[in-house]
């Protein structure tokens, strides 16, 4: 056993963490592809199976009130909500993550007003996210301006309405500063937009506490809520009144089921709720959220930099020089919890590396990415992962 390997089995055994991997259904892969989908929590099967056999299959219309499904949304919200750092009442569940992106743009378009015709988006953003900043600029009339995270501050002027950041770059990992940034697009007079869906449930995201305007985020990655589930939508307490959705439905009109032809937007949160919501999915992730009881998340972004940094130790040392160079920033400051390393001939790499079980992803034109997510993810994973990375390249 050398020396990486013994360190791995001491690291493993002092993982104040290292119970909750028994929550989840595992294999002998080393999976570190949880920034793309997180692993199965092993009670999200039976819950399921409730809802389907007994919820529905026995109660059915009653369950929207004798099983909570009619107030899920903002429930499974406020379940979130000490994820992400945020008081009860600002979260609801729902929709897609594009969606919500579409929402909470259009939304703090509006709250900014016709003096402020200009939108910033993140040029480095995953691409949905600028694809939907391009027709949320077309429909209200803005011009839309690609920039780069770090050159914000400079980019922000008085015609600025809205700033659209990812938290961390699903390429490169790399952690972008949200106090600073929200607080210079504050100081400019307009209005943050956060996406979370490459930090929530790995690191602090502190929505309250950096006075955060409008955020949302995707449940099946960090969250483990499974392929597809319900995206989120954070609105700032104090915005909520002045919240104007771009998409007004049914369930968020202050009486749902008064059927009435005009629109009265509900109170608080529940105005970022648009139609009937996917139940078999978002009673899932209720489920899979069960697995954070007792879970603080500052133990996690510790095993996370811990992990992170003992996989760039592994790399280092069983890698070949010059083989694979690391896109992710060193800094603990400028790092989500995935390492990306440029490679040649990556997408085949990516394929040998699965076939010899340990499974990351691959990003065109060259990028393999290793997510990890500390709740299942041990360090005898990542040392496995590193040896299994040098024999795949030698």
């Amino acid at each position: 056993m050398s020396e990486l390997a013994m360190r791995a089995e001491k690291l493993d055994a002092a993982d104040e963490l290292a119970d909750k991997r028994g929550e989840f259904v595992l294999d002998d892969v080393a999976y570190l592809d949880g920034n793309s989908l997180g692993a199965l929590a092993a009670v999200v099967p039976g819950r399921v199976e409730d809802v389907v056999r007994r919820q529905w299959g026995e109660l059915r219309i009653r369950s929207w009130e004798e099983s909570g499904w009619w107030t899920a949304p903002e429930r499974i919200g406020d379940r979130i909500a000490p994820l992400v750092g945020a008081a009860p009442g600002q979260i609801v569940v729902g929709d897609s993550t594009s969606v919500n992106v579409f929402k909470a743009l259009v939304g703090a378009v509006r709250m900014a007003g016709e003096g402020r015709d200009e939108i910033l988006v993140d040029a480095t953003t995953f691409p949905t996210d600028g694809y939907i900043a391009e027709s949320a600029a077309r429909m209200t009339g803005r011009t839309l301006r690609p920039v780069a995270p770090a050159q914000v501050p400079d980019a922000l002027g008085d015609r600025t309405a809205a700033v659209l950041l990812n938290h961390v770059d699903y390429r490169t990992g790399r952690l972008h500063d949200l106090p600073a940034l929200t607080a210079a697009v504050h100081e400019a007079g307009a209005y943050a937009v956060w996406d979370l869906c490459h930090s929530a449930g790995a690191l602090p995201v502190g929505l309250d506490e950096h006075g955060v305007d409008l955020a949302v985020g995707c449940t099946y990655k960090y969250l483990n809520g499974g392929p597809g589930s319900p995206a989120y939508l954070y609105v700032r307490r104090g915005l909520q009144d002045r919240f104007d959705s771009p998409l007004p439905g049914w369930n968020s009109h202050a009486e749902p089921f008064g059927m009435r032809s005009g629109y009265e937007p509900a109170p608080g949160a529940l105005r970022g709720r648009v139609g009937t919501p996917d139940i078999l999915s978002m009673l899932a992730l209720e489920a899979a959220l069960e697995v954070w009881d007792g879970v603080r998340i500052e133990a996690v972004r510790a095993k996370s930099l811990a992990l992170t940094d003992f996989f760039l130790q592994c790399v280092a040392a069983y890698v070949p020089e010059g083989r694979v160079e690391c896109l992710t920033p060193v800094p603990h400051a400028e790092r989500g919890s995935q390492i990306a390393l440029r490679c040649d001939d990556a997408g085949e790499v990516m394929k040998r590396l699965v076939e010899r079980g340990v499974v990351g992803d691959f990003r065109a034109p060259d990028v393999l990415r290793f997510g990890f997510t500390p709740l299942y993810v041990g360090f005898a994973d990542v040392e496995r992962a590193a040896r299994v990375l040098a024999g795949t390249l030698a």
